[in-house]
């Protein structure tokens, strides 16, 4: 690899070429466990689209890998180093470089951060609303990367619905431009919303032109308590066939429910099988959210508690921020992605619990219940080979669950490493073989990200 990184060195600028292997292994992997990382050759940091290019270019004619990465927050293994690989991380193209409130766009780097984004356009009245539990860390470019989706999905959509072009450099070092700066546009192959998901297996993202929507106001939020799943999963159909599109709708079960309390003691009652919460942001949010409590009652909730200002909003949400870390706190966590139709949320959430019964493990589980979009959480001791093991199995059970129960493999997360055999299950042979073409007219050497996704 002495060509390979001399010539990095030499098209590159001081301080954006890094072999030292305890750096390089830093940079190695994601947040995902079981995933495998290789040992990367070199990892660069580009600034500017020129030299994105001039990395491509070089790794074709060498026929050398490129796995490219934003903040390495994923938990699929979509940014995890292969052997030999150059590590292209894009941290340092972190420029918003215009936010336009007539057209209402944002043009950002890929390294732009998610919450920097959404507080620049707050400043002026527009939100960015994708909003992943990373936002604080997570970048564009990764979130692009991955289709990334987030809380208040249920009533403004995921990243790809914000996506309107891109500028892309390809495999060969070619810059592709896609998608467009007006409010519509259908010409030619929307080949923006292809690129969105494609977890760096196609062309590298080095430029986005985002919708934003002006900003909403302060949301107001209801807790329900309910002492069964299939209560709690009645209620969410409930709110969804009244009409009601909340601003945010989460459901944790009584494991979340429970190592929250212990972690912050927050006063649930042991009782509680389920919790519910649920917000609005218009301006009949007040009543809204006493329709929702009408309606939660009658899905059999145990308790319904409003929040009579935006204080008390933050309080009841703050259950939900605590999830993960609270189940983090029990041992090491395998966090999945299962998205399932509405209406099979609650037997989701049956089935997750006789798998944690089965192999004798402690899953929680936090959902994005609007959408159906769960977070089966997977806890087990590392140091022990057999717990591990069951761990293993159990996430691989959880994924055939969603499967039969008509859903997805992956709401936000990705594929990644991770879920590859399973995105073929999900797929089928003819849809799989079509996708593999599709990566083979934009990367006909098989340098991108290779091993991922397909």
């Amino acid at each position: 690899m002495g060509e390979l990184v001399e010539r990095l060195r030499a098209g590159l600028p001081d301080g954006a070429v890094a072999v030292d292997p305890d750096v390089t292994a830093a940079y190695a992997r994601d947040m995902a466990g079981f995933c495998a990382a290789g040992d990367p050759a070199v990892l660069v940091f580009p600034e500017t689209v020129e030299q994105v290019q001039f990395v491509l270019r070089t790794a074709s004619e060498l026929r050398v890998p490129v796995v490219p990465q934003g903040a390495r927050t994923g938990l699929s293994g979509g940014a995890n180093a292969v052997d030999g690989c150059v590590l292209l991380s894009l941290t340092r193209m972190d420029r918003i470089l215009r936010i336009d409130p007539v057209d209402r766009i944002a043009v950002v780097q890929p390294g732009v951060v998610n919450a920097e984004l959404s507080r620049a356009a707050e400043a002026l009245g527009l939100a960015y609303p994708p909003d992943p539990s990373s936002w604080e860390s997570c970048t564009i470019g990764g979130n692009i990367g991955t289709g990334a989706g987030g809380l208040c999905c249920v009533k403004y959509g995921v990243t790809a619905e914000y996506v309107l072009g891109l500028d892309v450099v390809l495999a060969d070092g070619q810059l592709l431009r896609t998608g467009r700066r007006t409010a519509k546009g259908v010409a030619g192959y929307d080949l923006t919303r292809l690129l969105v998901g494609s977890e760096g297996t196609l062309g590298v993202v080095v430029e986005a032109v985002l919708a934003l929507r002006p900003a909403p106001g302060p949301q107001l939020v209801l807790a329900a308590e309910f002492d069964s799943v299939d209560a709690a999963g009645e209620a969410v159909c409930a709110v969804v066939a009244a009409g009601h599109t909340p601003s945010l709708m989460e459901l944790m079960d009584a494991t979340t429910v429970r190592a929250v309390n212990e972690m912050a003691r927050m006063g649930l009652p042991e009782s509680t099988r389920a919790l519910l919460l649920v917000a609005f942001d218009g301006p009949d949010r007040r009543e809204r959210l006493a329709a929702v409590g009408e309606l939660c009652a009658a899905a059999g909730a145990t308790a319904v508690v409003p929040a009579e200002d935006r204080a008390e909003s933050e309080l009841l949400l703050q259950a939900r921020r605590l999830s993960l870390p609270a189940l983090e706190r029990l041992g090491t966590t395998m966090i999945d992605d299962v998205a399932v139709p509405r209406s099979a949320l609650a037997a989701m959430l049956n089935g997750v619990a006789e798998i944690a019964d089965r192999h004798r493990l402690t899953i929680g589980v936090v959902s994005h219940a609007g959408d159906g979009n769960t977070h089966p959480v997977v806890i087990f001791d590392a140091r022990d080979e057999d717990e591990t093991a069951r761990a293993r199995r159990s996430f691989d059970e959880i994924m055939a669950l969603g499967l039969e129960l008509g859903g997805t493999v992956t709401g936000e997360h990705g594929i990644g490493l991770l879920k590859r055999e399973w995105l073929a299950r999900e797929l089928g042979p003819a849809g799989l073989e079509l996708q593999r073409r599709i990566k083979a007219a934009f990367d006909p050497l098989g340098i991108l990200n290779p091993g991922k996704v397909l």
